[in-house]
Formats: structure tokens, sequence, C-alpha cells
């Protein structure tokens, strides 16, 4: 985990540069760092972004008490997991992670409302589309069954047209990461969950 030690030192950091303190914790990986437009689309909800580049949702539970920690949120939004398939992890080494990650939420902030983002069907990764559905399905379930303060809000249908690929008007020209039309998207779709 020692690559992502600069970037997390920076977002330490970052909590003591802030004037207000922030009621939503946006967090997990470069999707949520690069929503350039994050503070004014939830600017009613006084959020902080926390993603940072390239960081799985193992390194998010590996990181959660230093970075999120220290915070006393409202609510937490998460977005991760794209990049552990990516590196060849299976989807029930990923459940793994998010249970871990729900164990960490419970120890610091107990009942906190929290908010999961499906993993996105990305047009660079869809050859892993069947890995990412399972997973989307596995921590959907788990939600449902055994975490009333979460909720899972499924962005990957929105993104699929009609032939069952991904819209690429959504997605960077790298195909991973979102434009801004896709932030647009995840905008309307997260605020209705919070709403």
């Amino acid at each position: 985990m020692y690559w992502y030690e600069e970037e997390v030192q920076s977002l330490v950091l970052k909590k003591e540069t802030l004037t207000v303190a922030p009621k939503t914790i946006f967090y997990g990986s470069s999707t949520i760092r690069l929503w350039v437009t994050l503070t004014e689309d939830f600017a009613d909800l006084a959020p902080v972004n926390l993603g940072f580049g390239g960081s799985t949702l193992a390194a998010c539970v590996w990181f959660f008490d230093r970075i999120v920690g220290p915070y006393t949120p409202e609510r937490i939004i998460v977005y991760a997991g794209d990049n552990d398939l990516g590196d060849g992890r299976t989807p029930e080494e990923v459940f793994i992670f998010f249970q871990q990650l729900t164990e960490k939420v419970k120890q610091h902030f107990s009942t906190v409302p929290c908010y999961f983002i499906s993993l996105k069907p990305s047009p660079a990764r869809w050859t892993l589309n069947t890995s990412f559905e399972y997973t989307n399905k596995l921590i959907a379930e788990e939600i449902v069954e055994n975490h009333k303060n979460w909720k899972f809000i499924n962005i990957f249908p929105d993104m699929v047209g009609p032939d069952g690929e991904p819209m690429a008007k959504y997605y960077d020209t790298d195909g991973l990461h979102l434009s801004p039309a896709g932030y647009k998207l995840w905008k309307e779709i997260v605020s209705q969950h919070l709403a």
C-alpha cells in the first residue's frame, strides 16, 4: 500500500485546510477524486472529496482510520472495487473488502447513513463485465440482508445502452473514467437516493 502514501498524506492534511466541517464524505477511487464539480453538485450537503487515485476497495479499508476516521460526517458515500477487479481480484475478495469497510464505518460512526455506488460498466473493463455484475449482486444482497444503515445505488443500468454495451458519452477517452456527462448522470442518480 506504500504507493498510495503521498496522496493519503495530502488527504490527511486536507482536514486542517477546511473552513467548514463537512457533513458528507465522498470516499473511494479516482472516479471520486476526479469529480471536480462534486462540491457544487452537492453544495447543500457540505461535501468533502476524499477520493485517491487508483485506490482499491482494499486500500479504502486499509486507510480508512487515517483518512475518514477524524471526521464526524452525517453520511458517507463510497465508490471503489473497480480497480480491485481490474487488478485481478475476484468478486468474492471484493465482497470481503466491502464487509471489512462496513466494520470500519461501524467502529467509527456507529449507524451513520452510508451509500455504496455500484461498480460502473466501463468500456475499458467490459471483458470483466460478468465479474462486475456479480460483485454488484453480492454487495447489494449483503446490504439488504445485514446493513440497515447502508443503501446500494445502482448506476449500472443507466450507463448501458439499448445494445447492452456501456454508453461512450458517459466516459472519458480512456474508457475508464467518467466524462462530464457521466458525472452529471451520477449527480442525478445519487441525489435521488439521498433525497
